[in-house]
């Protein structure tokens, strides 16, 4: 075992008086330690309840045999971070997750780690730290919100906060409705109650095989949460005796089915970089033209909020992540799982499945999948869009150019009602090095949602979005502005051509012209020149390779 470095022969005498100093009796010595890597904080609302299931985790531990120690995790809330300077640390954060993981685990010499998880950069840097370590390791995800109530109307956060935000300035709300779902829309503890980020990686942990059946959807609320949590403990021990760790898990294949399950799903955007970031840990090449190639082939078959109407909470009592593996299960391949045996094995015998809410193959709500990755001459690397988000009408656009180099500028311009129908919004210097950190748009594409620019404007950005936007909205275009990508050079009532269907992005600008504004162009100065962002910076990689630190 890996703690037999810090706990065997006379040498090590001076590492087990520490040892016993935290507590540990004689017997507990010889037991396997584990690691539970606990992201509790009092700042988020889908980890407030984790010191419920740290004890849970805790007494699955014991009972199997080992012995646990508790370790804390840093974690920001996109939703809190939005539209400040605080989303410049969101996407960075998810690097200082991953290094925390392993500077701890490598520095304790832990035989095994329960990493305990939500939130939108904490679940794919604990993922990150297991494919780097790989040491035997096991996903807690502690589960989504039950969804709000407002007048006999079921709320969601990013529908009846962002979005209602924009209605009531538009004049279509009251005051009253706002600060009701101020109140209403976030009811207690969980991830935000959609197919955002959280919800969407902690499905997809689920179906890469790191976390045991139904966690990815089972309500932070539950009873059947916290006996997921004592299993996971109780499992954890046994892989250690097993030597079953995560890259025998993390292989190709499986992320091949949790990019499927993604697109069956209609999941947020930011999981191709977040998969393509844990690929890249575990040692797995994975192109961004893969996720294409398999939207393609795989429908898309659920219908949850942003795109849809249905809830965390619909989806977890329709069938779950098991549910939509089971209607795909003639394209899974039966990989490897925490729990020793294939992902076909946990599907055996389901037997219930909702129609309507995971519907059959042969009745999708899309006949391809969810995600489509853009190129052209705008993106040369690729660009990414939930096309399950786009109306029909919006998949094919041609618009003029309207140029910020910053998100403030454009939200401002949106709620000020100077933009039109049959424009492009265009966000730029806001991609990994020009951010920096990548921030999410949801705010200026929940305002066009709610300003009723939504069937009539588009939005193109280096920056991302948040899982919880929906609408025409391409972002992650690579390479990106600062690094003198061809969005750079875009200027204001350019025309810009979006099509969807037949993956182009493109702006209607001659290549003699575009290279006489190359030879004119030039970098401007960072936005931030101080601290952590200004090292991330310097050594983040492009969108289109995870945006990850090399």
């Amino acid at each position: 075992m890996e703690s037999e470095r810090i706990k065997k022969g006379f040498e090590r005498t001076p590492h087990r008086a520490l040892l016993y100093g935290t507590g540990l009796p004689r017997k507990g010595m010889d037991r396997p330690f584990i690691g539970i890597a606990s992201s509790f904080t009092d700042l988020i609302p889908g980890h407030i309840g984790m010191r419920d299931l740290e004890r849970c985790i805790e007494k699955g531990v014991h009972s199997a045999g080992g012995y646990s120690f508790i370790f804390g995790i840093p974690g920001v809330c996109d939703g809190i971070a939005m539209g400040h300077i605080g989303m410049h640390y969101s996407l960075p954060s998810r690097e200082l997750i991953a290094d925390m993981v392993e500077s701890i685990a490598k520095a304790h010499a832990l035989d095994g780690l329960v990493l305990l998880t939500n939130c939108d950069k904490i679940t794919p840097g604990m993922l990150m730290a297991a494919g780097r370590l790989d040491i035997p390791s096991i996903v807690v995800t502690a589960g989504p919100m039950l969804s709000g109530r407002y007048r006999g109307r079921r709320l969601s956060f990013v529908r009846d906060t962002f979005e209602a935000m924009a209605r009531f300035k538009k004049g279509e709300i009251e005051e009253e409705e706002l600060l009701a779902c101020e109140v209403e829309a976030c009811p207690g503890p969980g991830s935000c109650q959609g197919l955002y980020t959280a919800n969407t990686m902690n499905c997809l942990t689920e179906a890469l095989g790191m976390s045991l059946p139904d966690c990815g959807t089972s309500l932070a609320v539950s009873a059947k949460k916290r006996r997921i949590a004592y299993m996971s403990g109780e499992r954890i021990v046994e892989m250690v005796r097993e030597g079953l760790t995560p890259r025998k898990i993390l292989t190709k294949e499986a992320f091949e089915n949790a990019i499927r399950v993604d697109l069956a799903l209609g999941g947020s955007t930011n999981t191709v970089l977040h998969l393509t970031a844990v690929a890249h840990s575990a040692g797995i090449d994975l192109p961004l033209d893969l996720f294409d190639t398999l939207s393609r082939e795989t429908p898309h078959l659920t219908s949850v909020r942003p795109a849809g109407e249905y809830f965390m909470e619909d989806l977890d009592a329709a069938g779950g992540v098991r549910g939509v593996l089971y209607r795909l299960k003639g394209m899974i391949k039966d990989t490897l799982t925490v729990t020793g045996k294939g992902i076909l094995h946990h599907i055996e015998g389901l037997d219930y499945i909702d129609d309507e809410i995971i519907r059959p193959v042969e009745r999708p709500y899309h006949k391809e999948g969810g995600i489509a990755i853009l190129k052209g001459n705008l993106a040369p690397r690729g660009a990414v869009v939930k096309q399950s988000g786009v109306s029909p009408s919006m998949m094919r656009f041609r618009g003029r150019a309207r140029v910020f180099d910053s998100e403030e500028g454009a939200m401002k311009a949106i709620l000020d009602g100077r933009i039109r129908d049959g424009e492009v919004v265009v966000i730029r210097y806001e991609g990994p090095k020009g951010g920096p950190g990548m921030r999410e748009m949801l705010a200026p594409t929940s305002a066009l949602m709610g300003m009723g620019l939504g069937e009539s404007v588009a939005l193109i950005t280096d920056g991302r979005f948040s899982g919880g936007t929906r609408g025409p909205c391409i972002g992650h275009i690579s390479p990106e502005a600062m690094e003198g990508g061809p969005i750079a050079l875009v200027e204001e009532g350019d025309e810009i051509e979006i099509d969807i269907p037949a993956r182009r992005l493109e702006i209607r600008v001659g290549e003699e012209e575009m290279e006489r504004r190359r030879q004119g162009w030039r970098p401007p100065e960072p936005k931030i020149k101080t601290g952590w962002l200004s090292r991330y910076a310097r050594l983040v990689t492009s969108a289109d390779k995870g945006a990850i630190l090399e």
